[in-house]
């Protein structure tokens, strides 16, 4: 892509996510996230009523009595988005693809951080980690981000979430809160990695599907192709039973990360790309608070 396509499609993502942070998302990110951080303060003799997970063993063991940890809300919260860029995101058979719509959803939560002294980072994975960049402040650094995502090659096309959250439980040793956008086509099981991910930090997951994955349509022999493996065949729409199966394994899908993201206890929203983000986020955030 020409750099000035780039800067001509970055500005044009800025006005639009800018936009929608300032004027709708501000208040409901705030007050989602905000307070979920809490920072190690000082120690205190124990009192009745303070729950006794916060007793400190060592001072306790030192002076004979128990103490107890305080903590306090943190001024600011370190925010990460984990974004796929494996093969299957570059697909769209509606208004957008889903990686556009992704980069679109990672930008709008970019600005809603920022409005609100976050620091912000990304994860860029495959089924390798493409691209780590460290969290940091500040608009210039957000411009930068979303100029990655619009115009990042990753080296490869396939996709590993868990590899991606045990990532980036080892490399943020403070606790932050990590948003995961994919459209989770991966063949195995992530469950482990993402329960030990969340019990460290806050994560939520996003999914983007476009509506074809949902329901074939009726359109006779149609050539497919997977792009994370490279693999094609052709396909016969026309066929009630074909149609009818492809609907049952997206329910069966869909109905094994439900369940996934209910046992993590991971929140989570699923969004279409002919369908407006907006409701499906602002959803999000309602259910949080």
């Amino acid at each position: 892509m020409e750099t000035s396509e780039i800067l001509k499609k970055v500005r044009k993502i800025e006005i639009k996510t800018r936009g929608l942070s300032q004027n709708i998302f501000a208040g409901q990110y705030h007050s989602a996230f905000k307070g979920r951080g809490m920072a190690f303060s000082e120690v205190r003799e124990y009192q009745f009523g303070d729950d006794v997970r916060d007793i400190d063993w060592n001072v306790t063991a030192r002076f004979h009595r128990p103490y107890v940890k305080v903590f306090e809300e943190e001024r600011e919260l370190t925010v990460m988005l984990l974004i796929d860029v494996s093969g299957s995101l570059d697909f769209g058979t509606a208004r957008q693809m889903k990686r556009d719509m992704a980069t679109e959803i990672a930008a709008t939560l970019a600005f809603s951080a920022i409005q609100n002294n976050d620091k912000i980072g990304v994860i860029f994975f495959s089924d390798k980690i493409e691209k780590y960049i460290p969290p940091k402040k500040g608009r210039k650094h957000i411009l930068y981000i979303i100029r990655e995502m619009l115009d990042f090659t990753p080296e490869s096309k396939k996709t590993d979430v868990g590899m991606a959250v045990e990532f980036l439980t080892r490399v943020m040793k403070r606790k932050c809160t990590a948003f995961l956008l994919s459209d989770f086509y991966q063949r195995g099981d992530f469950m482990r990695p993402l329960q030990i991910a969340n019990s460290k930090h806050d994560i939520v997951a996003i999914q983007v599907f476009d509506p074809i994955a949902k329901m074939l349509p009726d359109a006779g022999l149609l050539k497919v192709r997977d792009a994370e493996t490279g693999h094609e065949m052709y396909i016969d729409t026309s066929s009630k039973k074909l149609r009818h199966a492809h609907n049952r394994y997206w329910l069966e899908r869909e109905s094994a990360l439900r369940q996934t993201f209910a046992k993590c206890n991971v929140d989570w929203t699923s969004v279409a790309t002919n369908e407006d983000y907006v409701k499906a986020m602002m959803g999000l955030f309602a259910r949080r608070n």
